[in-house]
């Protein structure tokens, strides 16, 4: 398996990059996220790699960050996507963003990426909420607070104690985080109220 190409950039043209390493010429596609912050062709460039292999074509994915990748991998697990629905998801939106869309639901946002319709965008949410994880959930709804902080704790007592669904939770949350920060206590008696109230 091939971990991570570094080269020179021989040629690029959205969205692949052909990677000089020792030599050899490496065609790698790539999701626009990585390729639109691709150096100049001669640049030096350092890619993460991930190898499909097909019956009828060995091809090798290049991507910036080892999240992306992270991402791509997951998203090739869901039943009915492929490689290519998988890059359009990763050039359509930053890896935050599509957690976000799983987190809260948001259907409407990942029916906006080529080639996912809503039945597909259904079995991203279902399949991809457990695979995302309830920390990384809480980062990536909680607008940058880190997952071991008031809202994160707030978050794993609505979902894991209480019964709440994560986007209802990150709704609440949502809602009672504004104004400044609160405790763990804080928020949640804030949360309860609001749902009480509707």
């Amino acid at each position: 398996m091939i971990g991570f190409l570094q080269g020179r950039i021989a040629a690029k043209a959205a969205p692949g990059v052909i990677l000089d390493v020792g030599g050899v010429g490496y065609e790698l596609e790539t999701p626009m996220s990585t390729f639109l912050v691709l150096p100049a062709v001669g640049a030096e460039v350092r890619l993460i790699t991930h190898l499909s292999v097909r019956e009828d074509a060995h091809v090798l994915y290049g991507f910036g960050t080892e999240e992306e990748r992270r991402l791509f991998r997951g998203l090739l697990k869901v039943s009915g996507v492929g490689p290519k629905i998988a890059l359009a998801v990763l050039s359509g939106m930053s890896v935050a963003g599509f957690e976000r869309c799983v987190v809260a639901e948001d259907l409407a946002a990942l029916t906006k990426v080529p080639g996912i319709g809503r039945k597909t965008a259904e079995r991203l949410v279902v399949e991809m909420r457990d695979r995302i994880g309830h920390k990384q959930l809480v980062v990536a709804s909680a607008d940058g607070e880190g997952a071991g902080g008031a809202q994160g704790e707030a978050f794993d007592a609505l979902v894991l104690a209480m019964g709440y669904k994560p986007a209802e939770a990150t709704r609440l949350l949502k809602a009672a985080g504004a104004g400044g920060p609160h405790s763990t206590e804080e928020l949640i008696r804030r949360a309860l109220q609001i749902a009480a109230q509707n």
